[in-house]
């Protein structure tokens, strides 16, 4: 024993550079990539790939618990219920909308890489079973391609919901349920997959001006922005927001906390929207960019929040917590369209211009007399066309003029669109509440029921 502990630090002596050099051996090896004859099989490719778009789409699924949190804690305790029902409401209309249509205008037969079905496993579970209906079958083994087939329809279908998540909180505490559910259906079924199509779909956005947006900082955000916009401006302001004097009227959010929750939970849920776009997992390459694009999207998202705090302190003497809530969110949006190329500083200050972004552009909308309840139009849309301009900071592919064009072409047909459809449900239907409604709340008025009943009065 005695002759063991006199050998044992000479040993571990001779051990110490051993370990070393096989340190210094291993990161070699990595940089270098895999060792020939090691790539990976058809089979791991299929699997990693299907396994990335499941993963992402569920934490995109769980940004929907982030929206209807944040929004059910910056409305007024009147109206909570309304807007959980509506977040509930828009996510079940988005997901059989854009099964029976929008899968399938986005992703025309032919224009997406994921599949090999030519009978028709582009066209979304709803066109299968109109080839089966005259007898063209499908053999399931046609879907065994780069990723199957569902795991990419379920991940869409998430970008799908969240455009509709951003309109429903500009529009909170004075529409009414089902003039919004129908605009929804639209907005999903169509709207979102045709614009989309654009860019995603193979579509002349991408073909013809060399568009670049990574994740939808304008594909998604902004065109929720866009539709929201022409609400906002259709349906008008709460009553009592703006006074006669010109001052704004501040309406408080009933929980402040669960509107944090929410902003948490779609901080978290990003790393699913950004991080599965990559689209694929199937090699080192890939695996090593999904991790600098987590990185990428938190830096972002802090640097939105950090400044919003700073410059809430020193514009208004007290931080205001809303704004640094929307200043990450606006971090987000921002890095979205392009969260791989920036640098870890870079992202940081992509999204800190997000964080400015919001804390000015929030009182010009009051300026405008524009209500947006949550604060989604600075959020998505304003941060998202700086985003998407910011793409040619960091990617040398991206051009100016590609960008600009693009943004252009998509917020025309958004807000057109939205406006006219937003115009038809007013004139058939009634998009508004009545005052009486909107002073009692729409959860009594609307619903029935109170989502914190044993606060009411009487």
């Amino acid at each position: 024993m005695n002759k063991f502990k006199t050998l044992a630090p000479l040993a571990l002596m001779i051990a110490l550079p051993s370990l070393g050099f096989a340190q210094e051996a291993a990161e070699a090896a990595a940089e270098a990539g895999p060792v020939a004859g090691t790539d990976a099989s058809s089979d791991s490719i299929f699997i990693f790939n299907s396994l990335l778009f499941l993963i992402g789409g569920f934490l995109v699924f769980f940004m929907a618990a982030g929206f209807a949190m944040l929004e059910a804690g910056l409305v007024r305790s009147k109206n909570v219920t309304m807007q959980l029902t509506k977040n509930m409401g828009l996510f079940a209309i988005a997901a059989i909308m854009y099964y029976l249509i929008g899968y399938n205008v986005m992703y025309p037969l032919g224009n997406w890489s994921i599949g090999t079905d030519e009978t028709g496993g582009y066209l979304g579970a709803f066109g299968v079973a109109v080839l089966e209906a005259v007898g063209v079958t499908r053999d399931t083994a046609d879907d065994y391609g780069y990723a199957s087939t569902g795991s990419d329809f379920f991940f869409q279908l998430m970008f799908c919901a969240a455009t509709a998540s951003i309109v429903s909180g500009t529009l909170a505490e004075r529409i009414k349920l089902w003039p919004f559910l129908i605009f929804t259906a639209i907005l999903t079924g169509l709207i979102y997959p045709i614009q989309a199509s654009w860019k995603w779909g193979g579509g002349f956005l991408d073909s013809q001006y060399g568009f670049l947006d990574f994740a939808g900082s304008t594909v998604v955000h902004s065109v929720g922005g866009w539709a929201a916009l022409a609400g906002a401006i259709i349906l008008g302001p709460r009553i009592g927001k703006y006074a006669k004097d010109g001052r704004v009227v501040p309406m408080m959010g009933s929980n402040l906390p669960l509107a944090t929750l929410g902003t948490f939970i779609l901080w978290m849920g990003w790393f699913g929207f950004n991080g599965a776009s990559q689209l694929a997992m199937g090699s080192v390459g890939d695996v090593a960019d999904i991790s600098r694009i987590f990185a990428n999207t938190n830096m972002a998202a802090a640097g939105g929040a950090l400044t919003a705090l700073i410059l809430t302190q020193l514009l208004y003497k007290k931080v205001d917590l809303t704004m640094v809530l929307n200043g990450a969110l606006a971090g987000l949006v921002s890095i979205t369209a392009e969260p791989l190329t920036p640098t870890l500083g870079a992202a940081t200050l992509i999204g800190a211009v997000g964080g400015v972004i919001v804390v000015f552009a929030v009182p010009f909308l009051d300026k405008l007399k524009i209500d947006d309840v949550v604060g989604a139009i600075p959020v998505h849309l304003f941060a998202g066309i700086w985003g998407t301009l910011a793409v040619v900071l960091t990617n040398g592919d991206a051009t100016i003029g590609g960008q600009v064009i693009s943004i252009i072409i998509v917020g025309v047909f958004v807000f057109v669109v939205s406006a006219v459809l937003w115009l038809i449900l007013k004139a058939v239907t009634g998009i508004r509440v009545t005052e009486e409604e909107e002073i009692m709340g729409l959860d009594m008025a609307e619903l029935g029921m109170e989502a914190y009943p044993e606060f009411s009065k009487g």
